[in-house]
């Protein structure tokens, strides 16, 4: 519990303090866009890379925790997908908005993941997590790029330019050299080791503090049905569609713990750099980010402490 509330409370100030920011001018305008660029394209591609080259993957049960974590993202994107016509209809949520809400019930935060994982369960946590990165961040990007092609009013690409816009996606590529340098290569130089991981550390302040930057506190006063659906689905559904999975395949006890901790922390913030590099309702995709981590302060733990101890019951 502890490190839950340790790993979530200053995931929220930073969000915080990019909003004063923003509020008061301190930073401007062009200086956010250039800070959410090379977040995009340098820092989240860094931590991705230092996580998995450095990851021990062979100690963990790979196929267990990715396979439930793959099985629960493509549930709730088949069902996010299918509830579309209704959300538009009664709700009036347009394309663009409805990415944000699919990226807020899909997408996870890496950090708050690496942070409670670690907290609890040390090295083993931290190379779960990096089971989770490499099984869930390429296809909940292919799974984005298809939401914003389709949905944000974007005009309609070819296969090859999909492709392509695949490909040299930054979170991508990414994933790619970090899995590549785990299982292919000798262990990086110390300087090199040393430059990916401070640059990966960086993702975290600058992730954060552009979603603060793009909040809009009026409107999170009030959430309405795009912020309520898309916190819902994320907190409370897939952690139990995690689990369910992950138990049906055969993981337990302190592995399944850490498959609830990646199901249900908030999502991420790189969700909102993504709206507003391809088209989406940005400002509304910080006001999910914010309102789910307020939530997340009391819905992980319990959903830690309750589903861990049913996985600790069976176990035994």
């Amino acid at each position: 519990m502890t490190a839950v509330f340790a790993s979530l409370i200053p995931t929220f100030l930073i969000i915080a303090t990019g909003w004063l920011c923003r509020l008061t001018g301190v930073v401007s305008d062009t200086q956010w866009n250039g800070l959410e660029r090379a977040t995009y394209v340098i820092f989240f591609p860094a931590l991705i890379i230092d996580t998995l080259a450095r990851a021990d993957l062979t100690s963990v049960p790979v196929l267990g925790v990715g396979g439930a974590l793959i099985g629960a993202i493509l549930s709730m994107a088949l069902l996010v997908l299918a509830l579309r016509p209704m959300l538009e209809r009664r709700f009036g949520i347009d394309g663009p908005s409805f990415t944000s809400v699919f990226q807020g019930a899909t997408r996870w935060n890496t950090f708050v993941g690496l942070s409670v994982a670690g907290s609890l369960f040390g090295q083993r946590g931290i190379a779960l997590i990096a089971v989770a990165i490499a099984a869930m961040v390429p296809l909940l990007n292919l799974l984005a790029f298809y939401v914003f092609i389709r949905f944000a009013g974007r005009p309609r690409q070819s296969a090859g330019q999909i492709l392509r816009s695949f490909l040299v996606n930054p979170f991508i590529w990414s994933c790619a050299l970090g899995l590549a340098l785990n299982l292919l290569a000798p262990p990086l130089p110390k300087p090199v080791a040393g430059y990916v991981e401070l640059m990966g550390r960086a993702a975290l302040a600058a992730g954060l503090l552009i979603v603060g930057a793009g909040l809009d506190i009026r409107k999170l006063t009030k959430p309405g049905a795009p912020h309520v659906i898309a916190t819902g689905l994320k907190l409370l559904f897939m952690p139990f569609l995690a689990v369910t999975l992950a138990r049906l395949i055969g993981v337990t006890g302190n592995d399944l713990v850490v498959t609830i901790i990646a199901a249900s922390v908030p999502s991420a913030s790189a969700a909102y750099v993504l709206a507003r590099q391809m088209g989406g309702n940005a400002s509304l995709m910080a006001e999910i980010l914010t309102l789910q981590t307020l939530v997340a302060l009391l819905s992980m733990p319990l959903l830690i402490a309750s589903l861990g101890d049913c996985a600790t019951l069976l176990c035994n």
